[in-house]
């Protein structure tokens, strides 16, 4: 599933016409990015939640036959969209990835990775974290610590965390069993995870980026450029 129903209210004024999973990253709309990761992974069936100017994401998705829109009246918020798509989505494992982050692969792809490390027996949640001291002009405090088991746990009040979370990960259907029927973050099912020490985590092992901003993205254009535009997924 590709997250595609924000409002990308930072990213104006760019956002009031164009919703932000199509903003253009180096010609490119950011959704196509992870589209085409999950396309090299061998994903053959996808969800696209749609909210906030949901024609142009359907008319850019129209001729991708793999793709099934998951539309949303409310907006549901991350946890809300997923559990909204649990139709779609089936009973097993899947991956969901936010549609404005970007990354280079290691030399394994990050998707197969997250694949290869799955385990359905002790995990429900399986997130990718990025190390903040290699972050473009981070200044937060992190967001979660990793043990030497690659249980996840998240930074508590006054603490500062290695990691944060890359946006990119593989849930189970089970996590919703018991999901809020109303608007809600996903973060409220990690920390029922986390509870259960079901919460896991393996570190990416090449760049990554955010795009949120119209500075952040002009930021990432240029790192691109010099980096030879490394994030294309094929």
């Amino acid at each position: 599933m590709v997250l595609a129903a924000g409002l990308g209210t930072r990213m104006k004024p760019i956002t009031d016409t164009l919703p932000k999973p199509l903003v253009p990253v180096l010609r490119k709309p950011l959704i196509e990015y992870n589209l085409q990761r999950l396309d090299s992974a061998g994903i053959s069936k996808i969800v696209v939640n749609t909210h906030y100017l949901p024609e142009k994401i359907e008319a850019y998705l129209a001729a991708r036959r793999e793709v099934q829109i998951s539309h949303e009246v409310e907006r549901l918020e991350t946890g809300g969209g997923v559990a909204h798509a649990l139709p779609l989505l089936g009973k097993q494992p899947f991956f969901v990835l936010n549609s404005d982050v970007l990354w280079t692969d290691g030399p394994t792809p990050a998707l197969d990775r997250l694949a290869a490390a799955w385990d359905g027996k002790k995990m429900d949640a399986l997130l990718l974290f990025h190390p903040t001291p290699r972050l473009l002009h981070y200044s937060g405090l992190g967001d979660f610590h990793l043990d030497a088991n690659n249980l996840a746990h998240r930074r508590r009040e006054n603490q500062v965390a290695a990691f944060i979370f890359a946006g990119v990960q593989i849930l189970h259907p089970r996590l919703f069993a018991e999901a809020p029927c109303r608007p809600f973050s996903l973060n409220i099912l990690y920390d029922k995870a986390e509870a259960s020490k079901r919460l896991f985590a393996i570190v990416h092992d090449g760049d990554w980026y955010h795009v949120g901003t119209p500075e952040e993205l002009k930021l990432v254009e240029e790192t691109m450029v010099r980096g030879n535009n490394a994030v294309n997924g094929r």
